[in-house]
Parts: structure tokens; sequence; C-alpha cells
């Protein structure tokens, strides 16, 4: 897919302990003051020019969305203005974009869309926020965010996860190199040639660069699944069944509170989603389904008038373990019809 050239306003927003995170704004034309919002937060070693960013910035801004992709600390354009490193316990950071954004246009109501760890991020501001209200968001959408870090963390031992295990290894560690070459002080003495596994980064790099006293100890405190009870504002989890990245059995075992609704996928992988033979206007199934997710709030605003047209159904079935209700589950995957 050919995207258009990057043309997004930049806005670099100072943190408290002096680093910066910067937002990327899109504009649909004739928008105003009170054009609805859409926060997209990116996935573990992604930035604002990750392709399913960029898909969705086109999608959504054709059809009138404001949007700002964030990049965590350190990512895309914020290279060099972080010291900390991008990590899960950075919830803050969210909160802190959302608050920016509702200063900047205050009339204008905002949706999270977060993929991967940027829907990790959005759990643990959540939870932390329970009932009150940050910035002007009005509902979250994330889609295979990390539940139980430590869980992930031994399903990069196994077959299966140790190929996606080397691959994030080999993205990450040029960003954390990148780091220490614009802040050399925070780069240990003894710096290795490469870590063999993502937890060897945990250890040398984010443990001590979020204050955390090991990667166990940053495992537990910053996995949002026993926190999801305190969630009190509207939030869906887009999940599917056989993402080879972040296994989807936490999901199952962890108490959410009613704010909370679960959809699950037989099938697409982590953030693939790809479709088979459907009515979409292309085969990414997951781009169609956030498109309706946000135009059944926008419907829900407004009075429906005259022979207007019904967004389409998400075509998925709310969470069930699997094997549940086998129908239901047929259903699911025949509407979805999505596999990476």
């Amino acid at each position: 897919m050919e995207f258009a050239p990057y043309q997004a306003t930049q806005h670099p927003i100072q943190l408290d302990d002096g680093d910066q995170l910067m937002l990327h704004e899109d504009a649909p034309a004739g928008s105003d003051a009170t054009t609805p919002t859409v926060l997209l937060i990116h996935g573990f070693a992604g930035c604002h020019l990750s392709t399913y960013m960029r898909r969705m910035t086109e999608k959504l801004t054709a059809r009138g969305y404001r949007i700002f992709r964030m990049d965590m600390r350190g990512c895309g354009a914020g290279e060099g203005t972080a010291k900390v490193p991008p990590h899960c316990g950075l919830s803050a950071d969210v909160a802190s974009a959302l608050n920016y954004l509702a200063e900047l246009y205050p009339e204008s109501v905002t949706s999270i869309v977060a993929f991967s760890m940027g829907g990790t991020l959005t759990l643990n501001m959540l939870a932390e926020a329970g009932d009150m209200r940050v910035g002007n968001l009005e509902r979250s959408l994330v889609v295979c965010p990390p539940i139980d870090l430590a869980h992930v963390e031994q399903h990069f031992h196994t077959f299966w996860g140790r190929r996606y295990d080397r691959f994030f290894v080999k993205l990450i560690w040029k960003q954390v190199l990148s780091r220490w070459r614009h802040f050399p002080e925070t780069a240990p003495p003894d710096i290795p040639k490469y870590p063999r596994q993502l937890r060897d980064i945990d250890e040398l790099v984010i443990a001590p660069g979020g204050g955390f006293a090991s990667a166990e100890d940053y495992y537990r405190q910053t996995s949002p699944g026993p926190k999801m009870g305190s969630i009190k504002q509207p939030l869906t989890i887009v999940f599917s069944e056989d993402d080879p990245v972040v296994p989807i059995e936490p999901l199952f075992d962890t108490f959410r509170s009613s704010s909370i609704e679960t959809v699950t996928t037989h099938h697409g992988g982590h953030l693939g989603f790809l479709a088979g033979q459907n009515d979409d206007h292309d085969f990414r199934w997951l781009d169609w389904r956030i498109i309706d997710w946000l135009a059944e709030r926008e419907w829900m605003r407004r009075p429906i008038s005259g022979k207007q047209k019904q967004p389409v159904q998400a075509g998925a079935v709310p969470h069930q373990r699997p094997n549940s209700n086998p129908s239901l589950q047929r259903q699911s995957a025949e509407a979805t019809g999505s596999k990476k």
C-alpha cells in the first residue's frame, strides 16, 4: 500500500521529568474545533511511521476524524528527546497526551485506538484513572495488548515464541544503542555486544531505566491484568486466539469490570486480521471494525433522521472461552474471515 507524503503537524509535549513525547496531527479537510479526535498509539518497537499507524491515519482522516499519532518516548520523531526507555509502566504519558489534546481542542471528544504495547499503556492508564475522565477521552479500543508480561516473556522461550523474541531484540536493540549515544550517562559500564533475549534487555535497560528492581519486578508492577477490575470507562479489547506474539490465555483468566467489552476471533495473528472475501473495501478486516466502532459512537451521539445508512456490524462475538459455544465460534470465524 502506498501512503501519501508525510504532512502532519508535530506537537512536542514536555513531560515533568524533562523527557518529551511527540504527537503527529493529521486533520481532515474542513475540520473545526468540534471535529472528533482519535489518538493512535503504536506497539512495541513501532512509531508513527508503522504501517498500521499510517494506514489508519489515512482511512480515518478520510472519514472526518482528526488523528494524533503518538510516538512513545524516544521512538520515531522523538528519538534523542527521552532518557527514560519506553515501557509498560508509562501510563502517565498517555494521560499527558490526552490532557494536551483537551487543552488544544477543548470542544473535541477523543477516542483512543491503541495497538499491542500501546494497548497495555492504555489499560494501565484507565485502571489508574478509575471513573475520573482524562482530558476529553470518551472511550478506548485496544488491540492484542499484553495483559500479563511475565506470561509473554515465558512464551518467548517456547519453540514458536523464540523467533519473535529474536525479531524484537533486533529491532529494539538499535533503539537502545541510539538512546545511549544521545545520553551516555544512562548506559551501563559494560555494554553487551548483543543481547540474546528480550528479558536481557528488560533486566539491563528497562528495569534500571524505569526504576524497577528487576525484570520480574517490572513485569509484576506494569501488567494490567490484576488492575482491570478498576477500569470504569468504556473499553473494547480485540484479541485473536492464534496471536503468536501475545498469547490470549491471560485474557480468559482476568477479572474485568462491566465497562470492558472483549471481542475475540479465531484467526488474526498479532495485529494482522487479514480477511478473506467479504464486503469490506479491502482485506484489512480490523481497520473496518475500528471504523465501525467509531461510527457507532457517532450515531449514538446524534439523532438519526431520514434514510441514513447504519454502520456495519463488527462481525465478531463477545468474549468467550474457546469452544465454549461452537456455533458462535463458527459464526464469528465466518463473519470475520480473518487470517494472518
